[in-house]
């Protein structure tokens, strides 16, 4: 019996499958537990439709990765610090502090969590971090920091 399943089932597939069943599993496991239902023409048409919206957000929203890319690439945020001789700070510059500076210099949004530090900034100067804006699209962005 074919089923499309609803939710993730363990040892049979995921959301969204189309799956073979043996006739006595769907009909007293599956079907009842609203964890699939029978992959009936209107069921496998609306499955079908799911998978294209799916699709079409998923393309929206990697272009819109893409754009938001390319506007932090020229992008250079400005940010100070205290600090002392040398061009030694006192502390370090955080994720957070960058995505709060990108939100108050240009009004663009950036998950803390999406900015990658290899090493936490400690130095005066420019610095370039790497923004993870999905998992096919990163952006270099410019951290200017300067010592008060």
């Amino acid at each position: 019996m074919k089923i499309i399943l609803l939710e993730d089932v363990k040892s049979v597939g995921k959301k969204g499958d189309l799956v073979e069943l043996k006739e006595g599993y769907a009909r007293n496991f599956i079907i009842p537990k609203k964890l699939g239902v029978e992959a009936t023409g209107q069921n496998l048409n609306t499955l079908k439709l799911q998978n294209q919206n799916k699709e079409k957000i998923a393309k929206e929203q990697l272009e819109a990765a893409k754009a938001l890319a390319e506007e932090l690439e020229k992008m250079t945020v400005k940010l100070e610090i205290k600090g002392g001789e040398g061009g030694k700070t006192f502390g370090s510059v955080s994720s957070k502090e960058i995505a709060k500076g990108v939100l108050d210099q240009y009004g663009k949004e950036i998950d803390k969590k999406k900015i990658q530090l290899s090493e936490a900034i400690k130095t005066e100067g420019t610095h370039e971090v790497t923004v993870k804006l999905h998992p096919k699209v990163a952006a270099k962005l410019k951290v200017h920091v300067t010592a008060i």
